[in-house]
């Protein structure tokens, strides 16, 4: 793994349906309902169904790991901006991560990342996560 500062890394996107949500329901014990019932979430105030913050973290956490041929992660941190809303549909939604190496030195690469869902109400992409960066060991 080379990682030179300037560098662009390709574009990552996941796909993401409510059959994703029950899997990370499951595997991560939370069964809160925003994640899957779209009665309780409008209820509460959001637009329909949302993933969970950390399973959309761990897709970013893929896209690095990808990148980086599973280099250590020493840092790794970000804002929750918007709710990466899902369809009760086969389409479901989709989560596009894109980074640009910011620096490495003294054996840190530092990544910035731009995280986007078209999981909005409006259909548009849609920054889900803000200021979302990461230090990998090179």
């Amino acid at each position: 793994m080379t990682l030179e500062a300037g560098a662009e890394l390709a574009t990552k996107t996941y796909p993401i349906t409510r059959a994703s949500l029950v899997r990370y329901a499951g595997a991560s014990g939370d069964f809160n309902p925003i994640h899957w019932s779209d009665r309780i979430a409008t209820a509460v105030g959001l637009p329909g169904v949302i993933a969970h913050g950390m399973f959309t973290m761990a897709l970013v956490a893929r896209a690095v790991s990808e990148w980086t041929d599973g280099a250590e992660v020493v840092d790794f941190g970000a804002k929750f901006t918007n709710p990466v809303v899902v369809p009760d549909d086969d389409e479901g939604t989709s989560v596009t991560i894109s980074g640009t190496v910011k620096s490495v030195e003294d054996g840190l690469a530092t990544i910035a990342l731009t995280v986007v869902s078209t999981g909005s109400t409006t259909g548009e992409p849609q920054k889900v996560l803000g200021m979302p960066k990461v230090s990998v060991r090179v």
